[in-house]
């Protein structure tokens, strides 16, 4: 969008919404810690709850060191006022440590006596800060010309056709300091900031269709809509019928392992090499294993005889006493 007709639109815009929001001053006496802090409760609250959600951070703990160690559940249970409890817990405990860390101090009234640039800088360094709170510093305690932006203006924008959607990404609105005067800066950027909280509660709801309608007729088209709820997650396949078969052929060979090692497994060897010898030898040639058993057996047989020419002694001892007995004649 060129930066004149992005100009001339948020002047346009900027008296719609004057004619919804009233501006609201917040008490200026406080350091510059204690504005990055507040910052950090009103990003996506009202202002009345944020005074009232510091008050009590005031009130109920003996000093912010005891804030920095207290638990993420106590500080949301003591910012219950707040719209985003739990966030804005997160953002205050992350601040401070971060800043005791950086000066061991829980003082940063050092950074007024930098030029702009520089404080800025190192306000961004701090773990916890977001653009809205370094905006937010920058202009109530740094003196400097920034309108701080929660996500729910950068949607309201978006919608308006202002911006973009890799700007809306980036947290950046160009051309909005430009068309607010300085003397303007803190006025309107109250007005802002009340429409943010609005669309933020709930880009999708009733209140906040209307609320942009109001403002700009034209951007029905361009109104947040509710993204789809995720898919399910596809239930798991069931097993394919290859690994069934690969299950029981490995069970197989595990049988039959365990049968060899039993010694009934070299019974199916040997049938099947019988087979395979059948199958092989042809028909004529059927004798000849038998012939092979007829030499084995001719084998026994003389080792038989080999036996029996032991006994053939005796034999010869008869006969000898036979003749002994014709010798009287």
């Amino acid at each position: 969008m060129a930066t004149q007709n992005r100009g001339t639109r948020i002047t346009k815009l900027l008296g719609q919404i004057k004619k919804h929001y009233k501006p609201v001053t917040p008490p200026p006496s406080r350091t510059l810690l204690e504005h990055l802090l507040f910052a950090c409760l009103l990003e996506n609250s009202p202002y009345e709850a944020a005074e009232t959600a510091f008050q009590k951070l005031q009130t109920e703990y003996f000093d912010w060191n005891e804030v920095r160690v207290s638990t993420k559940r106590e500080l949301a249970e003591t910012l219950s006022e707040l719209l985003d409890g739990d966030s804005a817990a997160e953002r205050l405990k992350r601040t401070l440590h971060s800043v005791f860390e950086s000066v061991y101090l829980y003082d940063l009234e050092h950074l007024k006596k930098q030029n702009l640039g520089q404080a800025t800088k190192t306000i961004e360094k701090y773990e916890g800060t977001t653009p809205f709170t370094v905006a937010y510093v920058t202009q109530h305690a740094l003196g400097g010309h920034a309108i701080p932006a929660n996500q729910g203006l950068l949607t309201a924008f978006l919608v308006f056709d202002i911006i973009s959607e890799k700007e809306a990404k980036d947290w950046h609105i160009p051309g909005l300091e430009r068309a607010v005067p300085k003397t303007k800066g803190i006025e309107m950027a109250t007005i802002l900031h009340q429409l943010g909280v609005e669309i933020g509660k709930n880009p999708y709801g009733t209140t906040a269709r209307k609320t942009l309608l109001a403002i700009d007729g034209d951007c029905k088209s361009r109104l947040p809509k509710k993204p789809a709820p995720p898919e399910p997650e596809p239930e798991p396949e069931p097993a394919s019928p290859k690994k069934k078969v690969a299950k029981s052929a490995a069970g197989k060979t595990a049988k039959k392992k365990v049968a060899s090692a039993d010694g009934s497994g070299l019974k199916k060897k040997v049938k099947k090499v019988k087979k395979k010898v059948v199958e092989k030898s042809p028909s004529p040639e059927v004798d000849g294993p038998k012939k092979k058993v007829k030499k084995v057996k001719k084998k026994v047989a003389k080792k038989t005889t080999s036996s029996e020419t032991k006994a053939k002694p005796t034999k010869k001892t008869k006969t000898s006493k036979k003749i002994a007995k014709r010798k009287p004649r």
